[in-house]
């Protein structure tokens, strides 16, 4: 089989470059469209589900949320393991399948099986599944710097401004923001004032979900045009907040919220903070790639929309990058484009300066980016991303490709060498060095020369002995 393929190469020659043109131009496909990342991938195919039940310490959490949920989940197909995470005000269910699972086949399994699951919870209780990344899917972060803004103005530019067109960046998974306060709107009841105008609590809240709302009231026809009716009832602010009715009075008249509560714009009570250079709080996003993505083009992607989205921010307002996981991931693979520069100039030099022949060391600069390319080339059609291991391994075996070629080269030389003196002895015209190289390959570099039979009709016995 190997002579077979020898033998078609030598007497095919242009054949053989039109394949390795074609060969090449797919290396470059499978070049530009490899993934790229720098820490290799080994976590578990899993689905995380999250559940927030406000107010309740990790024991109710974990007696009511995260033990039916885990329970039922050991059913789905596939599974392996579920663990489950009690915390205040949250459970944390992870669902771990067999390796090679298909992940979106594993999150509508898990979701399927949610949907059976839900009558067993406390009221109001939702799981949800987490976002459909890896524990190595954190691959930039951000945060926002301003001596104008208090943290509370930062963390709402975080949240309406920068997070969503982030969001929508092919390959970003989740955008989570950190630090700051979310703005809430506080209502701090009067015990007296309520006690004196015979409200409730319930009432309160009742009156203050129902006004913050826009009600349709179908169409009013004039005219053969048809109007819309629309109640407009959202609100604006403290001052629209003030003037919910929650009850009324001795003699009829309405009771604002007002008049027995003090409302004022505060923060949501938080579980963490984030710091910046130990200088104090700051605020700040993490973009999360997706299962299976390009991180290198993710993070390039979401700093081409963080620049669009700069001249909108507001006048003092700074995008500071605190972790970026491309510089890693560049360095890693300058590291490769220079070791095979290194390994080329020092082939090509050796070459010219042992075997005195350009054509040969071509072929031997030739095998090494063909040889990598290739390497790319499968590492695409397989799926199997270029992080520091893949690439270090790809820069190590660059030494053994260089040697190989260096040593069929110049032991091709070598047989080329001998067979040209040994005609030269005889006054034997020598045949084609195609022709002499694939008699040697077949010979393996015992039998004697007989090829020159061939083209001048006897063959040369005397060789045998020389040879």
């Amino acid at each position: 089989m190997i002579a077979r393929i020898l033998e078609l190469s030598v007497r095919h020659r242009a054949l053989v470059v039109m394949l390795t043109v074609g060969l090449l131009a797919l290396g470059l496909w499978g070049y530009r469209n490899v993934r790229l990342d720098a820490i290799p991938d080994l976590s578990d195919v899993q689905v995380i589900v999250v559940t927030e039940y406000p107010g309740q310490n990790p024991q109710v959490v974990d007696d009511q949320v995260t033990y039916p949920l885990a329970s039922a989940l050991l059913a789905v197909p596939g599974a392996t393991d579920v663990r489950g995470v009690s915390m205040f005000e949250l459970s944390f269910c992870y669902v771990l399948f067999e390796d090679g699972t298909d992940i979106y086949w594993a999150r509508s399994r898990v979701l399927e099986y949610l949907s059976t699951i839900r009558d067993r919870l406390p009221a109001g209780v939702q799981p949800k599944l987490g976002p459909d990344a890896t524990g190595v899917g954190w691959v930039y972060q951000y945060a926002l710097v301003s001596d104008r803004h208090d943290l509370a103005e930062l963390r709402t530019i975080q949240d309406y401004y920068l997070r969503y067109p982030l969001s929508s960046v092919d390959g970003v998974s989740e955008v989570a923001s950190f630090g700051g306060f979310v703005k809430q709107y506080e209502v701090l009841l009067d015990p007296e004032r309520v006690r004196a105008f015979g409200v409730s609590v319930t009432a309160v809240a009742a009156a203050i979900e129902s006004s913050n709302r826009d009600v349709g009231g179908s169409v009013v026809e004039r005219s053969e045009q048809e109007y819309m009716v629309r109640s407009r009832g959202y609100l604006h602010g403290v001052d629209d907040l003030a003037k919910v009715p929650v009850g009324l009075g001795a003699n009829g008249t309405p009771v604002l919220l007002g008049q027995i509560a003090e409302l004022r714009v505060g923060g949501e009570a938080r579980r963490s903070v984030g710091d910046l250079d130990g200088k104090g709080e700051a605020v700040g996003g993490v973009v999360v790639a997706r299962f299976g993505s390009n991180a290198f083009q993710v993070i390039k992607d979401a700093k081409a929309r963080l620049e669009e989205l700069k001249p909108g921010l507001p006048e003092g307002v700074r995008i500071v990058p605190t972790y970026d996981r491309s510089l890693v991931i560049q360095r890693a693979v300058d590291t490769l484009r220079d070791a095979v520069f290194e390994e080329l100039i020092v082939t090509g030099l050796i070459c010219l300066v042992f075997l005195a022949h350009v054509r040969s060391a071509i072929v031997a600069l030739i095998i090494l980016p063909i040889g990598l390319l290739v390497a790319m080339l499968l590492m695409t059609l397989l799926g199997i991303n270029a992080n520091i291991m893949s690439i270090g391994g790809l820069a190590l075996a660059i030494g053994v490709m260089v040697d190989s070629s260096v040593v069929l080269v110049e032991n091709a030389h070598k047989h080329l060498q001998r067979a040209r003196d040994l005609f030269e002895k005889s006054g034997v015209p020598m045949p084609p060095q195609p022709e002499i190289v694939l008699r040697r390959s077949e010979g393996g570099g015992t039998e004697p020369v007989q090829l020159a039979a061939h083209h001048h009709g006897r063959v040369l016995a005397h060789l045998r002995a020389g040879w």
